[in-house]
């Protein structure tokens, strides 16, 4: 007796839950479905029950090696993953915990779910990475300085991040301008380190690929001597103290001869 009311209690919690709760059998067709996960598929649970779970979520680990309740059914440990759903013609991005269901001797009869609808929180976090990217490129302007010619000035902390948007927006501009010389002016870099160095070596490596140089300019006397304290060895970049020193190698480099013009006498 005292079983028998443990076991409606349990379900009258499991009904009552506000987020989508399932169970199916070892062959992934729903035995049970709360009120949550009914309405989340807006559909009655005499209408969900029996049916394979991945004709009704139709995500994208249904039917893959991803999908989590196949796992623990096989007996894989319980997990917690992203998933994305297609659920009345509109894409949900969820949250789903994945459990093995056990019958009273420890055999495994099937598997539990717990959903969390997270799109809202997904779609927060696409939009501030958007910001993110579209603050990275503002504060990393790529600047057409002469024929041939673009300017990078690079200001703030450089890291992996950072260094990668750097090497994408170099190598746009070469494509777009026919660039032939890039100065990557770092006189706005409050520091430079092993790892700082290590990803200008990288910018100008790809570049060269591109048959594009690269110059580094606003190299300051506390750079030159951190880099040489550390040891570090930037090959055959060009480097320079300023960005005129740097522009006046990139019109030798391009074979290029400034002449002054003469003011017509009076």
């Amino acid at each position: 007796m005292n079983n028998q009311i443990d076991y409606n209690l349990a379900l009258q919690v499991l009904r009552q839950i506000p987020t989508p709760v399932m169970a199916v059998d070892r062959d992934l067709k729903i035995i049970f479905m709360n009120q949550a996960g009914c309405n989340f598929l807006g559909k009655k649970f005499e209408d969900i029950k029996g049916n394979y779970c991945y004709s009704l979520f139709n995500s994208l680990h249904c039917q893959t090696p991803e999908c989590r309740m196949k796992k623990v059914i096989e007996g894989g440990e319980s997990s917690t993953v992203r998933n994305e759903v297609r659920v009345n013609d509109r894409t949900v991005y969820i949250e789903y915990t994945a459990a093995a269901l056990k019958d009273d001797d420890g055999n495994i009869i099937g598997g539990l779910e717990y959903i969390l609808d997270i799109t809202d929180r997904v779609r927060q976090e696409q939009k501030l990475k958007e910001q993110s990217r579209i603050i990275m490129e503002i504060s990393t302007p790529a600047i057409k300085l002469w024929d041939r010619i673009v300017v990078l000035p690079v200001v703030g902390v450089i890291d992996s991040m950072r260094a990668q948007q750097m090497m994408d927006t170099m190598l746009k501009q070469i494509t777009i301008n026919s660039s032939k010389v890039i100065i990557l002016d770092i006189q706005g870099v409050a520091a430079v380190d092993t790892a700082v160095a290590n990803h200008l070596i990288k910018i100008a490596k790809a570049t060269k690929l591109m048959g594009c140089r690269c110059i580094i300019s606003g190299i300051s006397p506390a750079v030159a001597q951190a880099l040489v304290q550390l040891g570090i060895d930037l090959g055959e970049i060009n480097t320079n103290s300023t960005l005129e020193d740097a522009l006046s190698d990139a019109f030798a480099l391009l074979k290029f001869e400034v002449v002054r013009k003469k003011q017509d006498a009076k």
